[in-house]
């Protein structure tokens, strides 16, 4: 027998590219292939991020006129609505993020969910990959929302690496609570039930959050709550780094917080997505 022939082992040469590859290859190959399929339906659907665009313009310019003059939330130095803008911005994706969920239900009744659990994808690639598509949908909300901010004239800080740094901010949050959202869509069967649910966490997130106010105005149970809420960090990250609003030291903090938010969320993800089939 000769040396090459020898070297391989039976069946080699016919298993597949994709299984040949190092796990880590594989991970990062099929969450580029998910993130596709979910940028292609973006890119059919342009109401979709019209309409979800204009919640967060509405927060900020309805709501945000409405109180600017209100003593309590004046910071020296920021109007209002540019406070404001950080926590509508990470709101909007929150909303996405979500309800991102129903999806995997969705997914699961038209029988899609099984065949994409039957391919040789790694489950984390499967997480990872709708994480993405999530943070696609948030980050042309982002750009929309910033560019009515600058035809607008609301003065935030026009710095790029500030900018640069807040986008991987919302995204690395966006990931985040996209995580969370499968976690429960694989718990919960019905896409109504899921949709309640979704409420209930939503919402108190949103409000026990430094999103629309500064945490030094909220009761001491609430701001107890606030600081153990991850939207928290990510909103006073987004506010650090576009409105220049808060301790510089703080922002690696802020990083750190909501980057274990993520590990923790995308590990349970992977391992309760199969579930979902059940």
């Amino acid at each position: 027998m000769s040396a090459p022939s020898a070297a391989l082992r039976p069946g080699w040469a016919e298993r597949p590219a994709s299984l040949a590859a190092s796990p880590l290859t594989r991970v990062l190959a099929g969450t580029f292939a998910m993130a596709q399929a979910e940028v292609r339906k973006l890119r059919h659907d342009h109401l979709d991020i019209f309409t979800r665009s204009v919640q967060p313009l509405l927060w900020l310019f309805v709501f945000g006129t409405a109180l600017q003059r209100t003593h309590a939330l004046s910071i020296p130095g920021v109007e209002y609505r540019a406070y404001l803008a950080p926590g509508v911005m990470a709101q909007a994706a929150l909303f996405i993020s979500i309800f991102f969920g129903l999806a995997v239900i969705w997914e699961r009744d038209v029988g899609q969910l099984q065949r994409l659990l039957a391919t040789p994808l790694p489950r984390s690639a499967i997480v990872l990959g709708k994480a993405a598509g999530a943070c696609v949908r948030a980050l042309a909300q982002a750009i929309v929302l910033l560019i009515v901010i600058a035809i607008t004239g609301i003065g935030i800080r026009w710095n790029v690496i500030d900018l640069l740094g807040a986008i991987v901010m919302l995204l690395l949050g966006t990931a985040a609570f996209t995580s969370a959202s499968l976690v429960l869509a694989s718990t919960v069967k019905k896409r109504e039930r899921f949709m309640g649910i979704g409420q209930l966490v939503m919402m108190p997130l949103f409000f026990a959050s430094s999103a629309l106010y500064p945490l030094n105005i909220l009761p001491t149970w609430l701001h107890v709550v606030a600081r153990i809420n991850p939207l928290t960090y990510e909103v006073q990250a987004l506010r650090q780094l576009i409105d220049g609003v808060g301790a510089p030291h703080e922002l690696l903090l802020d990083f750190a917080v909501v980057l274990g938010f993520f590990v923790v969320m995308a590990t349970a993800a992977t391992r309760a997505y199969p579930k979902a089939i059940l």
